[in-house]
């Protein structure tokens, strides 16, 4: 018998196209699933050309039912789980759309899983879904806990106790992995896009970059290719395990610019705006524990993770 496939939801979008390829380089069979509310086809090109034999794509809400039935059908052994509403400012505005899609979209994962004797779910958590640290607890590990800033934070959180649930009523083993500020290629400027993916598509069409506030607030940016490789890994370790996936490292929104203007040749000044309301002032995650537990940690340099983003942005742009 071969081996049971892997479904990944979301997977037209950033991460989780950047997945789904990952896993087919790794031999695995991909069942791929988005609504196409956000993500995008061409992010699939790659897997639907080079890989079509072991890959399917289905175009489906998994909030509508859909779900499973497929996972009946294909019974794929994990499922990573993506889709989600990523934008803090619309979760702000309509907290009931964030909590559909966040919440009961996930729980339909589960049950989904559950009826389709799935042994575990790979979950796809956010470093939004904590508040505001101070600087001196820097980098956070998973024994930090604060009340979460915004709808979407709590909506990322309530789903690690759904996990927890599933796995004392089913059995069905899970991990949670808590992504600091991801870049790379796929990533575009809608929704929560990034300030890489922004800085870089401004930069490349000759058009204003906008810094809010002073600048000196500070991400922990971690390459797509190094949070897939984390992915992988979790398919076979640490089960019931949340982990914390980011560089440790913070670079300040300033620092961020000058490097994308010396590597674009990007003359202009910044347009300088107020700070944005809600906004965390600074952020970094704690990897060790996914050393431990996933034998994971960051291999791509800043600079190579920016020049491998700008090649990738300029080629759309051509």
């Amino acid at each position: 018998m071969s081996e049971r496939p892997v479904l990944v939801t979301g997977a037209a979008g950033f991460i989780g196209s950047n997945l789904v390829v990952r896993l087919l380089e790794d031999g695995r069979r991909v069942i791929a699933v988005d609504a196409l509310s956000s993500g995008a086809l061409t992010n699939l090109a790659q897997a639907r050309q080079h890989h079509a034999g072991r890959f399917e794509f289905d175009r489906m809400d998994i909030r509508q039912g859909g779900l499973v039935p497929l996972v009946a059908r294909h019974r794929p052994e994990v499922i990573y789980h993506l889709a989600a509403q990523v934008d803090v400012r619309r979760s702000v505005e309509d907290p009931l759309h964030d909590a559909s899609v966040n919440v009961l979209g996930t729980i339909a994962v589960l049950e989904a899983a559950r009826q389709g004797e799935v042994r575990k779910v790979v979950y796809a958590s956010s470093v939004g879904s904590y508040g505001e640290p101070e600087e001196a607890e820097l980098p956070i590990d998973e024994r930090f806990e604060t009340a979460a800033l915004s709808p979407y934070g709590t909506s990322k959180r309530v789903v690690h106790e759904y996990l927890r649930t599933y796995r004392e009523l089913y059995d069905i083993a899970w991990t949670a992995l808590t992504l600091a500020n991801v870049y790379g290629p796929h990533q575009t400027v809608a929704g929560e896009g990034g300030v890489v993916a922004t800085f870089a598509s401004r930069m490349l069409g000759g058009e204003p970059c906008t810094i809010y506030g002073d600048g000196e607030q500070t991400r922990d940016l971690v390459f797509v290719d190094d949070v897939v490789h984390a992915f992988a890994l979790a398919r076979d370790r640490a089960d019931d395990q949340r982990l914390m996936i980011g560089t440790g490292e913070r670079t300040s929104v300033n620092q961020l610019f000058r490097a994308l203007a010396a590597a674009t040749g990007y003359q202009h000044e910044p347009v300088r705006a107020p700070a944005r309301p809600g906004e965390i002032r600074h952020s970094s995650l704690d990897a060790r524990k996914a050393g431990q537990e996933l034998g994971w940690k960051p291999w791509t340099t800043l600079e190579e993770g920016l020049a491998a983003t700008l090649s990738w942005v300029a080629a759309q742009q051509s």
